[in-house]
């Protein structure tokens, strides 16, 4: 009994070895030929398919409480009569494919039936006294019929068809059982198995494990050689107290490189792992590394609550212009469709359903899924920096432009991307991005309303522009057929390389010169010169200026380099009366235009009220200035006719002043 729970030990494969078998003597059934000198026969019975064993007395004598028969050739379970004190029997390396004609051995402890043909577990609800039963390499397809024998001490069928561990938990004695080299997927329902010590798994399908974890005896686990991936697929063996000895070579999860340390670190009572012992310097090194990966994991955790923030915010931001977008535009027949259609999930952009949690979050924790669950966002704005790229979501969040933002990261955005943004609302911080960002080289529109080539003018503004990105979604100026070639002639002080991804050609340029030189042309020629002049800038207003004062003088020899710098100069003055005015600034110079003309409207009113009293006044005066000035020379004539007494008069009056 020793001997064979030892040899089932470790890896337990292979059948236990039973004591040296009795010589035997060959009956005329299926058991072969006679042989000479054997003291056990096996000879015909009344029954025609069962042959009956028979003893010789000193055979009995000899091994009075164990028969071994195997290799018997035996294709059916022999009758044993009188052999009720039976304790061990061995029918190894047979034909046999049922169980029978042992249900009068009720005192037999070992049975032993390994590389039979066995189908199904029967004909032992009498054997309540058994506790070894060995039935590996069989072709047993269901774990069933073991509910009598409860005093079960070893279990093995190794080697079998069985793709479900079940009907075995009421066996509360049974400390071994071989469950190796069959078809199971999972490991579970092992729940009542109090004594168990000792479970053989290897050579299964088995990717999960479970109920382990409620096995208190349990010492040696042999996974070895299954399917198992993840240390999450067998979490429930750090919740075991009692597991000593566990093995998974040959399964994926040995190849990771956190393999040893995480199985160290989660299972801190194992004494061997593979079949090697486990050095407190492993130990030592697996509690470096698990607190390394517990940092890892913290980040990533924070990573993709970050990512999922960013998700929701990005979704708010385009519901908001969504709704932004039927206010301004009005739809009633858009309202009438969506109201004749199904309710679409707010959630759902560019025809797809935002799932509740990123898509690469995994098998995470109950921590980080309820932190998920939790998450709340009300922004109507992002503002994402991406290496070289800078990513601003919602008209808010051109708000960040007005930052202090370090010379290191502006002079490393090399990228700029606006989306859900009025591009009016983006032609206004044109100017502070020129300023914030000195090496922006690529321009992404998505959601911006583009909707007309003038619109490109304002781009003219900034400092340098290389790549041009406009996507067709929520810009309807890209479906023009000459929008790409406007763009290349407006902006072609910029020398562009790529739009929209493909690169520029000369063709190209030349094309779109051909298409718009003469719309440049004609809008400069018809601008008068004031008009053009507060267009230009500083330095292209004193070039301007220069060719408005040659324009009359005689012409003289220059060479090829002049000539070319003005043709350029002039070229650029052409582009630069193409620009652009927002609505917004369109309505509010409107309404600065109001205010002006209302109060030169007062003004006149006053001028002219001022002036039509003057003039009634000057009529008035007319009409009294005869009798006025005969009045004043007979007030004259009267005061000077006594010339000293009006002398007297004079003096006294300069008296009083003084």
């Amino acid at each position: 009994m020793k001997a064979a729970m030892s040899s089932l030990s470790a890896f337990g494969d292979s059948s236990i070895q039973t004591p040296p078998k009795a010589r035997i003597r060959q009956g005329c059934h299926s058991a072969g030929p006679n042989t000479s000198g054997d003291h056990i026969n096996l000879v015909s019975s009344s029954m025609p398919s069962f042959p009956i064993l028979q003893r010789s007395s000193e055979e009995k004598i000899l091994c009075s409480d164990r028969l071994t028969l195997e290799r018997q050739k035996l294709t059916v379970c022999p009758i044993i009569d009188g052999e009720e004190h039976l304790r061990l029997l061995n029918f190894q390396h047979n034909f046999i494919t049922r169980i029978q004609n042992i249900s009068n051995l009720q005192r037999l402890i070992f049975l032993d039936l390994y590389d039979n043909q066995i189908e199904e577990i029967s004909g032992l609800s009498t054997l309540r006294s058994l506790r070894v039963l060995l039935l590996g390499k069989n072709r047993i397809k269901k774990i069933s019929n073991l509910e009598n024998l409860k005093n079960l001490d070893v279990l093995d069928l190794h080697g079998n068809q069985i793709t479900k561990i079940e009907n075995v938990n009421h066996l509360c004695d049974l400390r071994v059982l071989n469950l190796a080299r069959n078809l199971l997927s999972h490991a579970d329902n092992l729940n009542g198995l109090d004594s168990l010590t000792e479970l053989n798994l290897r050579h299964n399908q088995i990717t999960f494990v479970r109920d382990v974890d409620n096995l208190p005896s349990l010492q040696r686990l042999f996974l070895s050689f299954n399917n198992i991936s993840s240390f999450d697929s067998v979490s429930c063996l750090a919740d075991s107290t009692s597991l000593s000895d566990i093995t998974f070579d040959g399964n994926p999860i040995a190849q990771e490189s956190w393999y040893k340390h995480t199985v160290l670190q989660n299972m801190t009572q194992l004494r061997q792992l593979d079949m090697k012992r486990i050095t407190e310097e492993e130990r030592r090194m697996a509690s470096v590394v698990a607190k390394k990966e517990e940092e890892k994991k913290r980040e990533s955790q924070k990573q993709i609550l970050l990512k999922e923030k960013k998700r929701l915010t990005i979704d708010n931001v385009a519901r908001h212009w969504d709704l932004q977008q039927r206010v301004a535009n009005n739809a009633p027949n858009q309202d009438r469709k969506d109201s004749a259609s199904p309710h679409q999930d707010p959630c759902q952009m560019e025809g797809s359903t935002i799932s509740p949690f990123p898509e690469d979050t995994g098998a995470v924790d109950s921590g980080l899924t309820s932190a998920l669950q939790g998450l709340s966002v009300i922004d109507t704005h992002l503002v994402e920096v991406d290496g070289d790229t800078l990513s601003l979501y919602g008209s808010g969040a051109l708000e960040s432009l007005d930052r202090n933002w370090s010379v290191q990261t502006a002079g490393m955005i090399t990228t700029v991307s606006f989306t859900f943004i009025e591009f009016d609302e983006i032609v206004q911080v044109l100017p502070k991005l020129k300023i914030k960002f000195p090496n922006p080289l690529h321009l992404k529109f998505k959601e911006t309303n583009l909707v007309m080539l003038q619109q490109f003018n304002a781009l003219a503004q900034l400092r340098r522009i290389d790549q041009l990105t406009v996507d067709p979604q929520g810009n309807p100026v890209v479906s023009f057929t000459l929008w790409k070639y406007y763009v290349l002639f407006r902006l072609s002080h910029f020398s562009m390389q790529k739009i929209n991804g493909t690169e520029v050609t000369q063709n190209d340029t030349i094309m779109a010169e051909r298409l718009f030189g003469i719309l440049a042309h004609v809008a400069s020629s018809e601008l008068p010169q004031y008009r053009l002049i507060s267009i230009l800038g500083d330095a292209r207003k004193k070039q301007f200026q220069y060719l408005l004062e040659t324009k009359g003088k005689k012409p003289v020899i220059v060479n090829e380099e002049n000539n070319d710098s003005k043709r350029l100069v002039g070229e650029n003055t052409n582009r630069a009366t193409l620009n652009y005015t927002t609505r917004e600034f369109y309505n509010e110079k409107l309404e600065d235009i109001k205010e002006k003309k209302k109060f030169c409207k007062m003004y006149i009113e006053d001028l002219m009220k001022e002036a039509t009293e003057i003039n009634m006044k000057h009529e008035a005066l007319q009409k009294l200035w005869p009798q006025m000035f005969i009045e004043l020379v007979r007030d004259a004539v009267i005061e000077i006719h006594n010339k000293n007494s009006y002398m007297k008069l004079c003096l006294q009056q300069i008296t009083d002043q003084k």
